[in-house]
């Protein structure tokens, strides 16, 4: 069992090196899609939030919090009562 090891290090390590164990990777572009803030539900969120508490998605721990985004379809943000990443930072002041 512990032959297998310095493989499984060894890949886990190329993993990471190559960027593909980070969500904000994951994430960093979306064609068609825009982060709309406020309308996740807890632990539904899609990566870090804005006041920086956390970095991963599905860390949200309510629903609908300024601070916490998904990317959903372009344009449709307001439809869903959502917010742009200005109006988020400033209720976040608040």
């Amino acid at each position: 069992m512990s032959s297998h090891r310095p493989l499984v290090s060894s890949a886990l390590a190329s993993v990471l090196a190559l960027g593909l164990g980070s969500p904000a990777q994951a994430h960093a572009d979306q064609p068609g899609k825009e982060k709309c803030y406020g309308i996740a539900k807890a632990g539904q969120n899609d990566c870090a939030n804005l006041s920086g508490t956390h970095s991963c998605a599905g860390q949200a721990e309510a629903d609908n919090l300024p601070a916490e985004w998904r990317f959903i379809p372009k344009g449709t943000c307001k439809d869903l009562k959502g917010l742009s990443a200005a109006q988020a930072k400033a209720a976040i002041k608040k």
